[in-house]
């Protein structure tokens, strides 16, 4: 039995506060100047489109983001079909 609440709900009004829009802000001006950013600016909220709140058992928490091409696509600890794993993905697999 779900708790009916979303992703929205939880996070919703966080996202309106000054820190978290001013780094949406920050990082929109990094890609505005040219600058590499992973994920790409269409997966970088991928996780909470993935799976409902209400699925969720288990929050793993990660240090050792993915910095190299196509690999970081907005899920932690996971890269796309035919991209070679980095080495901490390979320490969970």
């Amino acid at each position: 039995m779900g708790s009916g609440l979303t992703w929205h709900d939880v996070i919703g009004q966080e996202k309106q506060q000054p820190y978290f829009q001013d780094t949406l802000k920050f990082v929109a001006s990094e890609r505005a100047a040219g600058k590499t950013i992973y994920p790409p600016q269409k997966d970088v909220f991928n996780a909470f489109s993935s799976t409902e709140l209400e699925n969720i058992k288990v929050v793993i928490l990660g240090q050792d983001p993915y910095h190299g091409p196509n690999q970081a696509h907005g899920l932690s600890f996971s890269v796309l079909p035919g991209i070679p794993a980095p080495p901490s993905l390979v320490q969970y697999v």
